[in-house]
């Protein structure tokens, strides 16, 4: 067995509501969005991240950074599509802890555990996700940004 942790975070945009905020690869029905090249899906980035900490490559970074700025691929989806790529053990829980005031995580939980573990491959009861907001001690908790960990175990 093994264990990694991934972690990401991204300030929100309170100014632009042209573009759609997406967590777990849902799009949330909010009037602003996440600073970012790509959708800025900092759940999907943790979890990559997570993964990398499992197969050694980093996914995000350079491979991602190619992916959205010279081939158009803003979904955070095939970013974490080609971290699974590398992944040779199967994945049997992945754990997800959201930090943020904004927006309000727990109406879309479900949602998310459903997407989530059909990108991962695993069953629903297998994708846990809490949701803080960390009683506004932290910028995340102020409304500034959404601060999400990802622990996957493998075997």
């Amino acid at each position: 067995m093994k264990v990694a942790i991934g972690q990401d975070s991204h300030r929100i945009d309170y100014n632009n509501s042209s573009k759609k905020l997406i967590l777990g690869g849902i799009e949330f029905e909010e009037n602003y969005s996440i600073m970012a090249n790509s959708d800025g899906d900092a759940v999907l980035h943790a979890i990559t991240n997570a993964v990398s900490g499992i197969t050694c490559r980093n996914i995000l970074g350079n491979i991602a950074d190619e992916m959205c700025n010279k081939q158009g691929i803003k979904n955070s989806e095939e970013y974490l599509k080609v971290a699974l790529q590398d992944l040779k053990e199967k994945i049997i829980h992945v754990s997800i802890s959201i930090e943020c005031k904004l927006p309000k995580i727990n109406p879309h939980i479900e949602e998310m555990r459903k997407n989530i573990s059909r990108i991962l491959d695993i069953n629903e009861n297998c994708v846990g996700i809490t949701a803080t907001s960390g009683e506004g001690l932290t910028e995340f908790g102020k409304g500034n940004g959404i601060n999400v960990f990802a622990c996957i175990t493998v075997e």
